[in-house]
Protein backbone atom coordinates (compact mmCIF):
# COMPACT_ATOMS: atom_id res chain seq x y z
CA UNK A 1 0.00 0.00 0.00
CA UNK A 2 1.53 3.55 -1.17
CA UNK A 3 1.69 5.90 1.94
CA UNK A 4 0.67 8.56 -0.41
CA UNK A 5 -1.97 8.17 -3.66
CA UNK A 6 -1.47 10.75 -6.29
CA UNK A 7 -3.81 11.92 -9.02
CA UNK A 8 -2.94 14.13 -11.79
CA UNK A 9 -4.97 15.66 -14.79
CA UNK A 10 -6.59 18.82 -15.82
CA UNK A 11 -4.52 20.80 -14.15
CA UNK A 12 -5.07 19.47 -10.87
CA UNK A 13 -2.67 16.99 -7.98
CA UNK A 14 -4.56 15.43 -5.55
CA UNK A 15 -2.17 13.91 -2.75
CA UNK A 16 -4.25 12.02 -0.02
CA UNK A 17 -2.13 10.84 2.81
CA UNK A 18 -2.74 7.08 2.84
CA UNK A 19 -1.68 5.54 6.27
CA UNK A 20 -5.29 5.17 7.88
CA UNK A 21 -4.64 2.95 10.46
CA UNK A 22 -2.17 5.39 11.83
CA UNK A 23 -4.60 7.88 11.74
CA UNK A 24 -1.76 9.36 8.91
CA UNK A 25 0.83 9.98 11.33
CA UNK A 26 4.15 11.34 9.53
CA UNK A 27 6.67 8.73 9.97
CA UNK A 28 10.02 9.14 7.39
CA UNK A 29 8.16 7.04 4.98
CA UNK A 30 5.68 9.54 4.09
CA UNK A 31 7.58 12.32 4.75
CA UNK A 32 9.97 11.40 2.22
CA UNK A 33 6.92 10.59 -0.23
CA UNK A 34 5.21 13.92 0.54
CA UNK A 35 8.83 15.77 -0.11
CA UNK A 36 9.40 14.09 -3.53
CA UNK A 37 5.80 15.11 -4.54
CA UNK A 38 6.01 18.34 -3.68
CA UNK A 39 9.11 18.71 -5.55
CA UNK A 40 7.78 17.30 -8.41
CA UNK A 41 4.28 19.38 -8.14
CA UNK A 42 6.42 22.50 -8.01
CA UNK A 43 8.54 21.95 -11.02
CA UNK A 44 5.94 20.49 -13.00
CA UNK A 45 4.71 22.84 -16.07
CA UNK A 46 1.27 21.37 -16.52
CA UNK A 47 0.12 21.21 -12.46
CA UNK A 48 -0.96 24.34 -11.37
CA UNK A 49 -3.38 23.52 -8.44
CA UNK A 50 -2.70 20.88 -5.68
CA UNK A 51 -5.52 19.45 -3.39
CA UNK A 52 -4.12 18.14 -0.37
CA UNK A 53 -6.32 15.36 1.80
CA UNK A 54 -6.05 12.25 3.76
CA UNK A 55 -7.77 8.79 4.08
CA UNK A 56 -9.79 7.30 6.58
CA UNK A 57 -11.20 9.47 9.52
CA UNK A 58 -8.21 12.08 9.82
CA UNK A 59 -6.40 14.09 7.31
CA UNK A 60 -3.34 13.70 9.62
CA UNK A 61 -2.48 13.30 13.32
CA UNK A 62 1.30 14.85 13.22
CA UNK A 63 4.16 13.07 14.15
CA UNK A 64 4.22 9.51 14.39
CA UNK A 65 5.05 9.13 18.16
CA UNK A 66 5.69 5.48 17.94
CA UNK A 67 8.66 5.78 15.42
CA UNK A 68 10.24 8.61 17.72
CA UNK A 69 10.39 6.29 20.54
CA UNK A 70 11.55 3.46 18.35
CA UNK A 71 13.85 5.76 17.21
CA UNK A 72 14.57 7.23 20.32
CA UNK A 73 14.65 10.96 18.77
CA UNK A 74 12.02 13.72 18.78
CA UNK A 75 10.88 14.66 15.22
CA UNK A 76 10.71 13.16 11.50
CA UNK A 77 14.81 13.07 11.45
CA UNK A 78 15.99 14.30 7.89
CA UNK A 79 12.96 14.28 6.00
CA UNK A 80 11.52 16.10 9.33
CA UNK A 81 13.31 18.83 8.44
CA UNK A 82 10.97 22.06 7.61
CA UNK A 83 14.23 23.01 5.60
CA UNK A 84 13.87 19.71 3.29
CA UNK A 85 10.12 19.63 2.27
CA UNK A 86 9.51 22.29 -0.29
CA UNK A 87 5.91 22.45 0.73
CA UNK A 88 6.70 23.32 4.54
CA UNK A 89 9.15 25.53 3.85
CA UNK A 90 6.98 28.01 1.70
CA UNK A 91 8.98 27.12 -1.82
CA UNK A 92 6.12 25.85 -3.29
CA UNK A 93 5.15 28.72 -5.19
CA UNK A 94 1.26 27.66 -6.28
CA UNK A 95 -1.70 27.63 -4.95
CA UNK A 96 -2.87 24.26 -2.50
CA UNK A 97 -5.49 23.90 -1.20
CA UNK A 98 -6.49 21.72 1.98
CA UNK A 99 -9.54 19.06 1.79
CA UNK A 100 -9.80 18.13 5.34
CA UNK A 101 -11.36 14.67 5.64
CA UNK A 102 -10.71 14.52 9.39
CA UNK A 103 -8.63 15.42 12.47
CA UNK A 104 -5.63 17.25 12.31
CA UNK A 105 -3.25 17.52 15.44
CA UNK A 106 0.01 19.02 15.54
CA UNK A 107 2.31 18.24 12.55
CA UNK A 108 -0.51 17.38 10.77
CA UNK A 109 -2.16 21.31 11.88
CA UNK A 110 0.72 22.93 10.81
CA UNK A 111 -0.04 21.27 7.21
CA UNK A 112 -3.16 22.99 7.35
CA UNK A 113 -1.95 26.30 8.35
CA UNK A 114 0.61 25.87 5.40
CA UNK A 115 -2.20 25.63 3.02
CA UNK A 116 -3.68 28.47 1.12
CA UNK A 117 -7.34 27.65 1.18
CA UNK A 118 -9.01 25.22 3.64
CA UNK A 119 -12.23 23.05 2.75
CA UNK A 120 -13.58 20.89 5.69
CA UNK A 121 -16.48 18.51 6.62
CA UNK A 122 -18.18 19.53 9.91
CA UNK A 123 -17.44 17.95 13.08
CA UNK A 124 -13.83 17.35 12.98
CA UNK A 125 -11.07 18.24 15.83
CA UNK A 126 -7.85 20.13 15.29
CA UNK A 127 -5.14 20.97 17.95
CA UNK A 128 -2.21 22.71 17.76
CA UNK A 129 0.02 20.43 19.68
CA UNK A 130 3.03 21.78 20.32
CA UNK A 131 2.37 22.43 24.36
CA UNK A 132 1.85 18.54 24.54
CA UNK A 133 5.30 17.84 23.01
CA UNK A 134 7.71 20.68 23.40
CA UNK A 135 9.00 22.77 26.27
CA UNK A 136 7.24 25.97 24.39
CA UNK A 137 3.49 26.01 23.00
CA UNK A 138 2.62 27.15 19.16
CA UNK A 139 3.32 30.98 19.91
CA UNK A 140 3.16 31.77 16.67
CA UNK A 141 -0.42 30.45 15.10
CA UNK A 142 -2.66 33.44 16.05
CA UNK A 143 -0.02 36.10 14.65
CA UNK A 144 0.13 34.22 11.40
CA UNK A 145 -3.78 33.63 11.36
CA UNK A 146 -5.03 36.90 12.41
CA UNK A 147 -6.89 35.85 16.18
CA UNK A 148 -8.06 37.63 18.70
CA UNK A 149 -5.06 37.09 21.56
CA UNK A 150 -7.78 34.99 23.90
CA UNK A 151 -8.14 32.26 20.96
CA UNK A 152 -4.39 32.73 19.91
CA UNK A 153 -3.49 31.62 23.93
CA UNK A 154 -6.31 28.91 23.93
CA UNK A 155 -4.28 27.36 20.33
CA UNK A 156 -1.66 27.99 21.58
CA UNK A 157 -2.14 25.91 25.49
CA UNK A 158 -3.64 23.25 23.11
CA UNK A 159 -7.34 22.98 23.05
CA UNK A 160 -9.13 21.47 20.60
CA UNK A 161 -11.18 23.42 17.95
CA UNK A 162 -14.04 22.12 15.89
CA UNK A 163 -14.23 22.68 12.35
CA UNK A 164 -17.18 24.37 12.82
CA UNK A 165 -15.45 27.04 15.21
CA UNK A 166 -12.58 27.50 12.92
CA UNK A 167 -14.75 28.15 10.24
CA UNK A 168 -16.64 30.94 12.36
CA UNK A 169 -13.06 32.46 13.07
CA UNK A 170 -12.48 32.39 9.58
CA UNK A 171 -9.70 29.76 9.12
CA UNK A 172 -11.86 27.79 7.39
CA UNK A 173 -13.25 28.77 3.83
CA UNK A 174 -16.08 26.39 3.80
CA UNK A 175 -17.89 23.30 5.22
CA UNK A 176 -19.09 20.84 3.47
CA UNK A 177 -21.03 17.29 3.63
CA UNK A 178 -18.13 14.62 3.22
CA UNK A 179 -19.32 13.43 -0.51
CA UNK A 180 -18.69 17.09 -1.11
CA UNK A 181 -15.39 17.40 0.02
CA UNK A 182 -13.41 16.62 -3.29
CA UNK A 183 -15.91 18.05 -5.43
CA UNK A 184 -15.82 21.04 -3.80
CA UNK A 185 -12.02 21.36 -3.21
CA UNK A 186 -11.59 20.84 -7.39
CA UNK A 187 -14.25 23.83 -7.79
CA UNK A 188 -12.24 25.96 -6.18
CA UNK A 189 -9.49 24.77 -8.23
CA UNK A 190 -11.41 25.46 -11.20
CA UNK A 191 -12.11 28.91 -10.07
CA UNK A 192 -8.39 29.70 -9.57
CA UNK A 193 -7.27 27.92 -13.13
CA UNK A 194 -9.83 30.11 -14.66
CA UNK A 195 -7.81 33.23 -13.61
CA UNK A 196 -5.22 34.94 -15.99
CA UNK A 197 -2.14 32.53 -14.96
CA UNK A 198 0.05 35.84 -13.99
CA UNK A 199 -2.91 37.05 -11.86
CA UNK A 200 -2.83 33.75 -10.00
CA UNK A 201 1.37 33.88 -9.65
CA UNK A 202 0.97 37.25 -8.90
CA UNK A 203 -2.31 37.36 -6.22
CA UNK A 204 -0.31 34.30 -4.69
CA UNK A 205 2.74 35.94 -4.12
CA UNK A 206 0.92 39.41 -2.60
CA UNK A 207 -1.27 36.67 -0.29
CA UNK A 208 1.43 34.82 1.03
CA UNK A 209 3.72 37.78 2.15
CA UNK A 210 0.77 39.75 3.54
CA UNK A 211 0.48 36.97 5.85
CA UNK A 212 1.88 38.27 9.64
CA UNK A 213 5.18 37.12 11.43
CA UNK A 214 6.43 36.94 14.46
CA UNK A 215 9.10 39.90 15.39
CA UNK A 216 12.75 39.21 15.49
CA UNK A 217 12.87 40.04 19.02
CA UNK A 218 10.58 37.19 20.02
CA UNK A 219 11.17 34.71 18.25
CA UNK A 220 14.68 35.26 19.88
CA UNK A 221 12.85 34.79 23.16
CA UNK A 222 11.30 31.91 21.97
CA UNK A 223 14.56 30.17 21.45
CA UNK A 224 15.78 30.66 24.48
CA UNK A 225 12.34 29.19 26.00
CA UNK A 226 12.54 26.62 23.76
CA UNK A 227 15.65 25.69 25.76
CA UNK A 228 14.31 26.14 29.30
CA UNK A 229 12.87 23.07 31.29
CA UNK A 230 14.21 19.49 31.13
CA UNK A 231 14.30 18.26 27.57
CA UNK A 232 13.84 14.57 29.30
CA UNK A 233 10.53 15.92 29.05
CA UNK A 234 9.92 15.67 24.98
CA UNK A 235 10.30 12.36 25.00
CA UNK A 236 8.39 11.12 28.12
CA UNK A 237 5.38 13.16 26.22
CA UNK A 238 5.97 10.54 23.13
CA UNK A 239 6.76 7.73 25.10
CA UNK A 240 3.32 8.15 27.37
CA UNK A 241 1.53 8.69 24.27
CA UNK A 242 3.28 5.35 22.64
CA UNK A 243 2.18 3.72 25.86
CA UNK A 244 -1.25 5.10 26.92
CA UNK A 245 -0.74 5.97 29.88
CA UNK A 246 -0.22 9.86 31.97
CA UNK A 247 3.21 11.27 31.26
CA UNK A 248 5.55 12.12 34.11
CA UNK A 249 6.85 15.18 33.73
CA UNK A 250 10.19 16.23 35.58
CA UNK A 251 9.98 20.07 34.56
CA UNK A 252 13.10 21.60 35.29
CA UNK A 253 16.51 19.56 35.86
CA UNK A 254 17.02 21.98 38.44
CA UNK A 255 13.71 23.52 40.30
CA UNK A 256 15.43 26.88 40.86
CA UNK A 257 15.38 26.87 36.96
CA UNK A 258 11.66 27.81 37.40
CA UNK A 259 12.55 31.00 38.32
CA UNK A 260 14.72 31.79 36.05
CA UNK A 261 12.29 31.74 33.14
CA UNK A 262 13.46 34.13 30.28
CA UNK A 263 12.23 37.25 29.72
CA UNK A 264 11.24 39.76 27.07
CA UNK A 265 13.84 41.96 28.90
CA UNK A 266 16.67 39.38 28.66
CA UNK A 267 16.50 39.36 24.60
CA UNK A 268 19.59 41.60 23.91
Amino acid sequence: MNVLEIERGDGIMVLRMNRPERLNALNQELRTALIEAWTEFNESRELEIAIFTGSGRAFCAGEDMKESVERGTVGGGAAGRREADPFRSGRVNKPVIAALNGLAMGGGFLLVEQCDLRVAVPGIQFESSEAKRWLIGGYDHGVKNGLPHAVAAELAFAFRFSSERLHQLGFINRIVEPDQLIPAAKEMAAHLLSLPPACRVNTLTMMRAMRATVPDRLEHLATLLKDHGAKSDLMESRKAFAEKRKPVFKGWDDPADRARTPRLEDVK
